[in-house]
């Protein structure tokens, strides 16, 4: 059960790292003459489904965190211990901080996302956003870095 948990979890990471990344990338400056392109259609997200699945994500997936953490405590801290790697438990800490920092950024992301566009509007909502998608790279890799050391341990 285990297992198919991690495996869930991990998916969910893909789903909402890919949602996130879309959304910053929607972000960036682009052009002002849209030419139907790939980029163009890549970068014209439609903001309340967007913001809709990304808090969606997000909180599915520091539940399944939080089903899978006893497992993790048992069967993946003990032996870091005790393989003297207190980097990778360190690294481990950070990730559950930060994963709580963004679920407390949730409904500022959410409220910012809701609002009607002005420039003041789209450096708040940049910041949140690339705030969010930062801490969703930075535990999707440490998650998978961990995961790979325990596997060969």
């Amino acid at each position: 059960m285990s297992t198919f948990l991690l495996i869930l979890h991990s998916l969910v990471g893909v789903a909402l790292l890919g949602a996130i990344t879309h959304q910053v990338l929607a972000l960036l400056p682009h052009r002002t003459v849209r030419t139907g392109s790939f980029v163009d259609r890549y970068t014209s997200v439609n903001r309340k489904v967007f913001t809709g699945a990304i808090v969606c994500f997000y909180i599915a997936q520091v539940a399944l965190g939080a089903i899978i953490y006893p497992t993790y405590r048992l069967q993946v801290r003990i032996p870091f211990e005790e393989m003297s790697l207190g980097w990778a438990v360190g690294l481990f800490e950070l990730k559950e901080h930060y994963a709580a920092i963004g679920l407390g950024l949730l409904p500022l992301y959410f409220a910012a996302w809701r609002t009607d566009s002005t420039d003041a509007d789209l450096r708040d909502r940049s910041a949140v956003t690339f705030l969010i998608a930062f801490i969703v790279w930075w535990d999707f890799i440490i998650g998978h870095v961990l995961n790979n050391i325990r596997g060969f341990a």
